[in-house]
């Protein structure tokens, strides 16, 4: 199948949306599929080789087209779709475009069927949803007006009843849309994914004096770090490993006020953002993980993280947020601990506990182990091409959910 994935983002970036777009393409062309990647050119000097970066080995039916655009964010902006559109609608140039960005698959969607390919979005929350609890979520982001959001919520609609195959990152998020919109034809449940290295093998190693707890991904304050510092705070024989952060934004900073003002500096490591292949072996310094999210509608609803598939790979004992999106993948006292959002002692007591209990922990370690296979970026793809098979018209029906 020639597929064009659009993806109005730099290219390398650094952020999960980057690292999922990559390896999305690159399982689909292992898959023999030949994709064309278009992507914003790298910002960085001297440009960066996307998949030295990715610590992915491209396969030759995968191309990447950077587009080199300049100007103010909206001049870049309708740039990016302007040439977008432009490549979309070459007559019979692709089987099927896949995106998403809801804006790209809204405008390409107002075409008339005869003068563009099949489109099939992915959802990773209801923009204006997403887009209200900006201000919260992230420390730099206002919250959309009402008037914008009312707009995100009619492109929401659009491309619900026109895409040809709509993919849903969790199962509360299509639940979501079916509430609003009406149960739709060829819609999947397709989660993230995590890259395993084929040599991995399984060996858990209880603490033999402190607890390293060990968090990777991004440092927002829906994240949770804030929480999981506290509950380190609390326990004299834990020290916390904090794997990501961007010097460019103002949250590393602040988390690491907070280990000075809790007094536990000297039992925190702040790494920074690491390249994505070094996540995983880094997190192999830690005697368990934990996926602290912070109670919200994208973290309850809508969230499929990277992080909680690395942390899956690790081989280690998980500690998670207790929230619907992650029980789609968690199960307490089975793969994980899964504890309150946002309180820190329930947090501390869960790490006391794995702590003290080397049998529960090498039980959780070793379900998650084996869980990670049913999740690579391999099975990913699989699951999309039911989609894409569908709305191509290449296979009659398919399952609804995966």
């Amino acid at each position: 199948m020639r597929l064009l994935y659009l993806a109005d983002i730099r290219f390398p970036l650094e952020r999960a949306n980057g690292i999922q777009t990559a390896e999305t393409c690159a399982a689909l062309a292992e898959r023999g599929h030949a994709v064309t990647l278009l992507v914003r050119d790298d910002t960085a000097v001297p440009r960066r080789d996307p998949w030295a970066f990715y610590g992915i080995t491209p396969p030759p039916t995968l191309r990447v087209k950077r587009l080199t655009l300049v100007g103010s964010p909206t001049r870049r902006r309708v740039g990016y779709v302007s040439r977008a559109l432009a490549r979309a609608v070459v007559q019979g140039a692709w089987d099927a475009v896949f995106t998403r960005d809801l804006g790209v698959a809204a405008y390409l969607l107002r075409l008339p069927r005869a003068v563009r390919p099949p489109v099939v979005y992915e959802s990773h929350g209801l923009a204006d949803v997403v887009s209200a609890e900006l201000g919260s979520l992230l420390a730099t982001a206002p919250s959309a007006s009402t008037a914008k959001q009312r707009r995100l919520a009619g492109r929401e609609e659009l491309v619900w009843r026109r895409a040809d195959g709509y993919v849903g990152i969790t199962a509360r998020l299509v639940a979501d849309l079916e509430s609003r919109y009406g149960v739709r034809a060829n819609c999947h449940v397709v989660a993230d994914g995590v890259r395993l290295d084929p040599r991995r093998e399984y060996e858990y190693r209880p603490p033999s004096g402190n607890t390293v707890v060990g968090y990777a991904g991004h440092l927002y304050p829906w994240k949770g770090v804030d929480t999981l510092l506290r509950a380190v705070a609390m326990l004299p024989n834990a020290r916390a490993l904090i794997i990501g952060g961007l010097p460019s934004e103002p949250d590393l900073a602040r988390l690491q006020l907070l280990a000075s003002t809790l007094a536990i500096a000297d039992r925190v490591t702040f790494t920074g953002l690491l390249p994505p292949r070094e996540v995983v072996p880094a997190l192999a310094a830690a005697h368990l993980v934990a996926i602290p999210n912070s109670r919200s509608r994208m973290s309850s609803d809508y969230t499929s993280p990277l992080k909680l598939f690395e942390a899956l790979a690790a081989g280690r004992p998980i500690v998670a947020s207790d929230l619907p999106a992650f029980r789609e993948v968690l199960a307490d006292g089975a793969n994980a601990l899964l504890v309150e959002p946002d309180a820190p002692e329930a947090w501390a007591a869960a790490i006391d506990r794995l702590a003290v209990d080397p049998v529960l922990a090498d039980r959780l370690a070793r379900r998650a182990f084996d869980d990670a296979a049913r999740y690579t970026w391999a099975a990913r793809a699989e699951r999309l091409e039911a989609v894409l098979a569908e709305a191509t018209g290449r296979r009659t029906s398919a399952a609804r959910y995966h």
